[in-house]
């Protein structure tokens, strides 16, 4: 049953459903690493998209789930939102295939995370507050400017976590710039969607008692992705996705500008 649920997922047509947005984040099983793709459709309902086992980091394990999911009718040619964990493996891989069709945010959860992780705990609140409040900033030329002050701050005692705070900034503000509404921002600038679907699927898979391999650990993800995406509901924030499909119409008439009619004699 479980190879069934798997074979279905990864062979699931795509070219109808009108993706908008691509999540792409992983969960570990002891040594094994199974990266998960969600979908965001225009209308804000939530599509299992994948699951491939291999590490972001991994450059061949993002090419491959990305054509995987072009082959299957992703397409390519319209721009689209990826929000992804931060890997610059997969970042590359998304510029490969996707080009400037691709509009990346980088997961602000992760971008926090990396920052305390280059710091001595006592420091974690009060970098953590300040980092919040900058993503909370009402622009993402405020929020730039507010980060980019904190790094300067870090530099001379905490150099490395200036230079994981400055490391791709500009992308953890992309959907910032877009002027959605604030509940639609706060949902598409991390990848947390897919970390509360990892708990689901701890919640199925800690029954099992020991794990023979990367096979079987697909099949249970696989059972328990499409166990939980029998209750998706729409993405909080959905009544704003017009704006975001606009932003994206937009980004495809930049790079698809119209020739204009020739004048007839």
């Amino acid at each position: 049953m479980t190879q069934k649920q798997l074979d279905e997922l990864m062979s699931r047509d795509l070219s109808d459903l009108a993706i908008s947005t691509v999540m792409i984040d992983g969960i570990h099983f002891e040594e094994h690493v199974v990266v998960l793709a969600v979908g965001i459709d225009e209308g804000g309902q939530k599509h299992p998209l994948g699951l491939w086992e291999g590490a972001t980091e991994n450059g061949a394990v993002c090419i491959s789930l990305l054509n995987d999911l072009v082959t299957r009718g992703l397409d390519a040619q319209r721009s689209m939102l990826f929000a992804i964990d931060g890997s610059k493996a997969l970042r590359s891989a998304i510029g490969k295939i996707f080009g400037k069709r691709a509009l990346v945010q980088r997961c602000q959860e992760h971008k926090r995370r990396n920052v305390l992780g280059h710091l001595p705990k006592e420091m974690h609140p009060s970098v953590r507050k300040a980092i919040g409040d900058a993503y909370r900033s009402a622009s993402a030329t405020t929020a730039k400017t507010r980060l980019k002050r904190l790094a300067s701050s870090l530099e001379d005692d905490h150099p490395g976590a200036a230079a994981s705070l400055r490391e791709g900034l500009d992308e953890t503000l992309t959907v910032k710039a877009l002027g959605l509404s604030l509940g639609l921002e706060r949902t598409l600038s991390t990848t947390n969607l897919i970390e509360n679907l990892n708990g689901g699927i701890r919640d199925v898979t800690r029954r099992v008692k020991r794990w023979r391999g990367g096979s079987m650990i697909l099949r249970w993800v696989a059972a328990a992705v499409v166990d939980r995406a029998r209750s998706f509901r729409r993405l909080r924030g959905y009544r704003s996705m017009p704006k975001l499909v606009a932003e994206l119409r937009r980004n495809d008439a930049r790079l698809d500008p119209v020739e204009p009619e020739a004048e007839v004699a």
